[in-house]
């Protein structure tokens, strides 16, 4: 499966529980900075549009979703 370059502003999904954040799996962000393609600055807000969290992390702990089926196969 080919994977898809993460870039500034994606929605991304976290894969795994952060607690110390306040952070569950699944729940969605935007990617607010990039650093070196690997490693990336994400934001958690709420319903509001308040930010719950902004924290780095790796490509491995996120998930790039896509709301297109030809957007995901590219």
């Amino acid at each position: 499966m080919k994977r898809t370059k993460i870039k500034l502003l994606d929605t991304v999904a976290l894969v795994k529980d952060m607690p110390e954040f306040g952070l569950v799996s699944g729940q969605v962000g935007t990617v607010v900075e990039v650093h070196n393609n690997s490693a990336f600055e994400i934001e958690f807000a709420n319903l509001k549009g308040e930010t719950i969290a902004e924290i780095p992390l790796a490509a491995n702990d996120i998930m790039l979703l896509h709301y297109e089926k030809e957007l995901a196969n590219s």
